[in-house]
């Protein structure tokens, strides 16, 4: 059986922590692979220190074409001060071909900014770090009646999370992709009775 890829995008200054108990429980899965992806082929360093080559770097006349609900399970858009800065804009038509594609879009943190900005947080329930903070830094942003007080937020194909909600926003990722028996081998399965 082919495994469908998972891509976790990366970046100069990305919180690997954000991302990290989800890609441990999709890397071990048997129904999935983690790939990275990043706006170009060159070496990034994370927040806390990491030091990564990524798997892809994003061509989007090539690239979208490519990716599809049939080899695509899931975009994972880590934490990091680029969003607020507005450093990942290039990315753009990636994140709206997943999302017209219904392949799951996973922001937490500072990523849920540019969800925001997209407009694609105005009609469904998500959240954030906090509401004043999407509102600061994602100015167009129109969704604050969805916008939920919780710590991650599962609304149809879209996943957010604050940057303190790794756990839960893994979760909800692993509920996803139906993964959750993979994730309870090493140690969610208490999901219930600590988060909820």
């Amino acid at each position: 059986m082919k495994k469908k890829t998972c891509y976790l995008f990366i970046f100069d200054g990305f919180a690997d922590w954000g991302a990290a108990y989800a890609s441990i429980g999709i890397a071990g899965s048997e129904g999935y692979q983690l790939k990275t992806i990043a706006i170009e082929m060159t070496k990034k360093q994370s927040m806390g220190g990491l030091a990564i080559i990524p798997d892809f770097d994003f061509i989007p006349e090539i690239d979208l074409v490519d990716i599809t609900p049939d080899n695509t399970a899931l975009l994972i858009l880590p934490g990091g001060n680029a969003w607020e800065e507005k450093k990942n804009d290039p990315i753009e038509s990636l994140v709206r071909h997943c999302v017209v594609f219904n392949i799951p879009v996973a922001a937490i943190c500072g990523a849920t900014i540019f969800l925001a900005d997209l407009g694609l947080l105005n009609e469904k329930d998500h959240t954030s770090n906090d509401l004043l903070y999407l509102q600061a830094f994602a100015p167009d942003y129109g969704g604050k009646d969805f916008y939920r007080n919780k710590p991650s937020v599962r609304s149809k194909n879209i996943i957010t999370a604050n940057g303190a909600a790794a756990v839960e926003f893994a979760k909800d990722i692993f509920e996803t992709l139906e993964v959750k028996d993979e994730a309870e081998k090493w140690g969610f399965q208490y999901f219930d009775k600590v988060i909820i």
